[in-house]
């Protein structure tokens, strides 16, 4: 067994208490999640690598929003959306979410067309 670390991060308070809940109905912890998720996302990006294709690297910079859906599918080589949805399935990746400031904007957009 690898030799474990300490070590400290900042996390959303609501994204912890959602968190705990997991860990609770998966009768595990916390840290027992994030570890396994962090060992997947590195081997499978490990993996990619070694496998000389950048397409894992393209779908976690989608993920994180580093890169627009539009860069994403045209360096995938993808021709719609939902070829790139099924693809961040198949990755395990989460799907990006838009910044608070444009999702309020579009919020406000949305609210100007009602009378």
């Amino acid at each position: 067994m690898a030799a474990t670390v300490n070590f400290t991060g900042a996390v959303d308070r609501d994204l912890l208490k959602r968190a705990k809940v997991v860990a609770a109905k998966s009768e595990t912890s916390i840290n027992a999640l994030f570890n396994a998720e962090l060992r997947y996302l590195v081997e499978t990006f490990e993996a990619a690598e070694s496998g000389g294709t950048q397409n894992y690297k393209t779908l976690l910079d989608f993920s994180l929003g580093r890169i627009s859906d539009v860069a994403a599918m045209a360096a995938l080589g993808l021709d719609s959306e939902e070829d790139l949805f099924l693809l961040m399935v198949q990755a395990h990746l989460p799907m990006p979410r838009l910044s608070e400031a444009v999702t309020q904007g579009m919020i406000a957009e949305l609210n100007a067309l009602t009378p």
